[in-house]
């Protein structure tokens, strides 16, 4: 008899980012740590020691995030074009005057 293994690692709660996928206990979701990995060409070492996770924990969002590509890239494309349609409004470009 064959027995499947889980590592439960990866959490979602609507209370926590919204419900999108997270690192079980922290706010870290997983498409922060595929972008760190795709995006910004991080190694896994490295993002374990900027996000302060175990490496199973860098592997294991980044196997879900394969797992679950198609959806987690729509997720991503859908933040992309809510962060450039805020650039466009230039939302946050201009400094509050210090002297009236």
């Amino acid at each position: 008899m064959v027995t499947v293994l889980s590592m439960d690692f990866i959490t979602s709660d609507p209370a926590v980012r919204g419900g999108r996928p997270c690192i079980a206990g922290t706010g870290i979701r997983v498409l922060d740590i595929a972008a760190a990995r795709l995006f910004q060409d991080q190694s896994p070492d490295e993002i374990a020691a900027a996000y302060d996770l175990s490496l199973a924990q860098v592997y294991a969002a980044l196997a879900y995030y394969y797992e679950h590509k198609s959806t987690l890239d729509e997720d991503l494309r859908a933040e992309i074009a809510r962060a450039r349609a805020l650039k466009e409004q230039r939302v946050g470009s201009e400094p509050p005057f210090l002297f009236g």
